[in-house]
């Protein structure tokens, strides 16, 4: 992580209790599963992972700095050619509007950063992640940190340890 957008440092975060979805737990709602089949955004996968980084990152009226610099964009982009990394993208018109990124490593997906410019396109995109990865043989997505948001999709905290 980083201070701020410009800070050129970067820090570890190893909370001691970690947000982590199974994916054999995964709540989707009756509204966001109605969501999902409207077929409201193009939903893409690997095709703009810079464009979805950088998107993370950029300043929200509720949030006017962020934990991704410009070293994070790059190490990310560095594992994303590596094939670790990938992104989910939500398009509308042809507009980026909405995704996620993060790691793939054994049978686990780290997930670093969501973001939405579009009512539930992040929503949509986890939802749309969790199905690739239970096809792909995965049994967990890390999300770090349980919150209120992710804990309704059946997030939940465990020990570092565990």
């Amino acid at each position: 992580m980083a201070d701020a957008r410009d800070d050129p440092g970067l820090f570890l975060i190893d909370p001691p209790r970690r947000g982590v979805l199974p994916l054999d737990c995964f709540h989707l709602s009756r509204r966001l599963a109605r969501t999902v089949r409207q077929d409201s955004f193009e939903v893409r996968t690997d095709t703009a992972f810079a464009a979805v980084v950088s998107l993370c990152a950029e300043a929200r009226p509720d949030r006017s700095e962020t934990w991704i610099n410009h070293g994070i964009e790059s190490l990310y982009g560095s594992l994303h050619k590596r094939g670790l990394a990938h992104s989910v993208e939500c398009w509308r018109e042809g507009v980026l509007v909405g995704g996620l990124y993060g790691v793939a490593l054994g049978g686990a997906f780290f997930g670093e950063s969501m973001v939405s410019r579009a009512r539930d396109a992040s929503k949509v995109a986890l939802v749309h992640l969790v199905a690739r990865l239970v096809v792909g043989g995965y049994s967990l997505l890390d999300t770090q940190f349980l919150t209120e948001h992710l804990g309704q999709f059946g997030v939940e905290e465990i020990s570092r340890a565990e």
